[in-house]
């Protein structure tokens, strides 16, 4: 898999693979499909921000990406960052997410951030083992947080302190 950062040109990809877990799963508690212009949008934000936004690719086709952005906007948030990684619902169980998460680490400002954050819905032990694969720890888990196809939805946060990280 080849990683390079994202464009807005990359949109109509990512729309076929955030919407399939928006309409298929409560790994995101997004509802409605997102537009490909809403998408755009999205990616712009992050790049112009100045957070990270890459796109896996193999064999000419994006199959995942990962995105940074700000946790709060409180100002007293500004060194921690939350982090998100979607793949192609085909090529989950891969190596991709791994190969993604050790490209997101590798190109963490680590003078600007403290704490990386994952909020993740539960159930969901892929994510949950990627996350703890790269050191993250459970802080919290929210109960029936957010409602999505008639149920009831809990979130955990993993947190990540890059000080004390071992490598």
């Amino acid at each position: 898999m080849k990683l390079r950062k994202a464009t807005t040109d990359d949109a109509p990809a990512l729309c076929n693979i955030y919407n399939y877990y928006i309409e298929h799963t409560a790994v995101t508690f997004e509802t409605i499909p997102v537009s490909e212009s809403d998408m755009r949008q999205r990616i712009a934000e992050v790049i112009e921000s100045g957070y990270s936004f890459y796109v896996g690719e193999a064999e000419g086709k994006i199959i995942g990406y990962y995105y940074t952005h700000r946790w709060k906007n409180r100002s007293a948030y500004t060194t921690t960052i939350e982090e998100s990684i979607y793949l192609d619902k085909n090529e989950t169980g891969k190596g991709y997410g791994t190969q993604m998460f050790k490209h997101l680490l590798s190109h963490i400002d680590r003078d600007a951030t403290h704490v990386l954050i994952a909020c993740i819905s539960i159930p969901n032990e892929d994510s949950v083992r990627l996350h703890e694969k790269f050191g993250f720890k459970q802080i919290s888990h929210m109960k029936e947080i957010g409602r999505k196809f008639d149920q009831w939805q809990d979130v955990g946060h993993w947190q990540l302190i890059l000080d004390s990280e071992t490598e």
